[in-house]
């Protein structure tokens, strides 16, 4: 009888508080959405399951010397995966769209109006009392709006590695939902001719264009911006081995087995900081919120600044390719498109549309680079 009681008293169901129930929940609630409804799976099953990890008590991967831990210290806290995340999203972006209409870049720009927005929303709800948000937590949470999942955690693992759980579970819950979000306040801020506006056939892009381009923006930016280096850096790279030709085997690992072994380790390493006591609490809920207001605003700042570029431009710009400014790639250009199409059956505006998308990535990590410079 002893014997049995002291199994008992050593199992996970003796020892397990209610915040662990409760976030057990929770996490099987992200594999929900990442498994049956397919919303950024990759990342929510391996966040979802890290969670999991995390919180059954006793098992202690999650606690010094765990693995869970370990990988958090080593690719998280150093930045390290998700600068690895950004080479491979560079080796599988085509900046052509960009390219061949560099005036987008404004859209992409104009919808990281949300990460600074909510920056400001974050301190004057600290300053209401409703919250309680230094400086640098601010900046973290408001670089959801960017809606760029590794730009987020590379950003709250160096200015507020104790909201890294919520942070990331906000950022990549939103870049899911963008098919759900984004199309309301899309038709809100348009009218029906807008959104079926034609928009002409993109010019051809030639390989030394592609080739220079990353090497340019690197050095553009990194030189007047060094703390945007690092993630500018690596995405700068990757593009570089997609589009020079020589080194197709790297640019091949670096689209396909590096990125999807690094993909595991990040996931279940954000996993790890979705313990109840990290988790359940009301600053938590405060991320929730700012994160969507963010988006939102994102968004709206896209969707206008195209308004206003169909205006004073002689080309007709369609406004809808605005909202692909956050960095939500590619599925904000999808969401655009199919907009589009509700509104104008032969009007194709996903290639249109990547060109503000991708310039949404560098918007990002350029407004990344900005927050760290000034709350560090």
């Amino acid at each position: 009888m002893e014997l049995i009681l002291e199994i008992w008293r050593g199992s996970g169901l003796y020892l397990i508080t209610g915040g662990q129930a409760a976030m057990l929940v929770v996490c099987l609630g992200l594999l929900y959405l990442g498994i049956v409804r397919k919303f950024e799976p990759l990342l929510l099953v391996t966040i979802g399951f890290g969670g999991l990890l995390s919180n059954i008590p006793g098992a202690g991967i999650a606690e010094p010397g765990g693995l869970l831990y370990l990988s958090y210290e080593v690719g998280i806290k150093t930045g390290a995966f998700p600068l690895i995340i950004f080479m491979g999203v560079g080796a599988l972006t085509d900046f052509g769209p960009l390219l061949a209409n560099p005036r987008t870049l404004f859209l992409g720009a104009a919808a990281q109006f949300g990460i600074f927005a909510t920056l400001l929303g974050a301190l004057g709800m600290t300053e209401l009392g409703l919250m309680d948000f230094t400086l640098k937590e601010a900046a973290a949470i408001g670089i959801i709006g960017g809606a760029d999942g590794p730009t987020a955690i590379y950003v709250a693992g160096i200015l507020a590695p104790q909201l890294l759980g919520a942070i990331a579970v906000a950022a990549y819950s939103y870049m899911a939902l963008v098919p759900i979000i984004q199309p309301p306040i899309m038709r809100l801020l348009t009218t029906e001719e807008e959104r079926k506006i034609h928009m002409v056939q993109l010019r051809e892009v030639s390989k030394t264009e592609r080739i220079l381009f990353p090497i340019v923006l690197l050095l553009l930016v990194a030189l007047l911006l060094p703390t945007a280096a690092p993630l500018l850096g690596m995405l700068a790279f990757g593009n570089l081995m997609r589009e020079c030709g020589v080194v197709d085997r790297l640019s091949d690992t670096t689209q396909n087995a590096l990125i999807n072994t690094v993909t595991i380790f990040l996931g279940l390493s954000v996993g790890s900081k979705l313990g109840a006591e990290q988790f359940l609490s009301v600053e938590t809920l405060g991320i929730l919120l700012l994160g969507i207001v963010a988006f939102a605003i994102g968004t709206a700042s896209g969707v206008l600044m195209g308004k206003l570029m169909n205006r004073l431009s002689h080309n007709p710009i369609n406004p809808l390719i605005g909202a692909a400014g956050v960095s939500a790639v590619p599925m904000a250009a999808r969401v655009a498109n199919k907009v589009g199409l509700e509104a104008n059956p032969h009007n194709i505006l996903l290639m249109h549309a990547m060109g503000p998308n991708v310039a949404g990535v560098i918007g990002s990590a350029v407004a990344a680079g900005i927050m760290i410079m000034f709350t560090t």
